[in-house]
């Protein structure tokens, strides 16, 4: 499973790690902002699917930003959740393009099912997406090639991509060999380990070009894992 980005503006500290933590575990890519000036910034590089807003932040208002992010993104989902209950700014919101308003205190199941309802309404899945980005990072599996934070494109083998998706799909866990060898070589073909660490060369290149964001570290005598270090 493939996940969506998501852009989380949210000021309250616990709350904002909470909700991310929470959505990450559902497999949405999320970054977390807490002003308006930091998450004008995470939109324009995230260009995200989906933006769950707070209506009161410290530099401004999430009605205005909502405002903003319409303007420059006609598909992406907009959703407010805050503890502003004002029938007003609820109206004026749902009236800009946001999907949903949502009103603090709630359960986070409750938020994960408005979630699913928006995106199923709007045929928007999980699965098999044409890019994944990690701030600069860009790769579009479909075209098996890779950018890199300085904005070089370079194409990908058909095993240097499979292993790339896999390594996005169980994002932080330890990925060993046998595993990838398992999946992407199968049962029939044996290739050394010595063969999968060439392939994981031009991989941790493009992750080491801005490693703020993507990190594909090598865990001894097992395998990789690719840390995603967003907030």
């Amino acid at each position: 499973m493939s996940e969506l980005s998501l852009l989380l503006v949210e000021d309250e500290a616990n709350l904002g790690q909470t909700l991310r933590d929470y959505l990450r575990a559902k497999k949405f890519n999320v970054d977390l902002a807490a002003t308006c000036a930091e998450a004008r910034v995470k939109f324009a590089q995230m260009k995200p699917a989906i933006a769950i807003l707070d209506i009161g932040l410290p530099d401004g208002d999430g009605i205005t930003l909502a405002r903003e992010f319409r303007k420059q993104s006609k598909e992406c989902v907009l959703l407010f959740c805050t503890a502003l209950n004002d029938p007003t700014l609820r109206v004026e919101g749902l009236e800009l393009g946001a999907e949903d308003y949502v009103t603090k205190p709630f359960e986070l199941k409750e938020l994960t099912l408005r979630l699913d309802r928006i995106l199923k309404s709007r045929q928007i899945t999980l699965h098999n997406p044409d890019e994944y980005r990690y701030g600069k990072l860009i790769f579009w599996p479909k075209r098996f090639e890779i950018q890199d934070a300085d904005g070089h494109i370079s194409s990908l083998g058909q095993k240097e991509c499979a292993i790339l998706e896999l390594l996005i799909e169980k994002k932080n866990e330890v990925v060993s060999r046998d595993e990838m060898i398992e999946k992407i070589w199968g049962e029939n073909s044996f290739p050394t380990n010595r063969t999968i660490d060439n392939y994981i060369v031009k991989l941790r290149k493009w992750a080491d070009s801005d490693t703020s964001q993507v990190q594909i570290t090598s865990v001894r005598g097992i395998g990789y894992k690719l840390e995603w270090k967003g907030h």
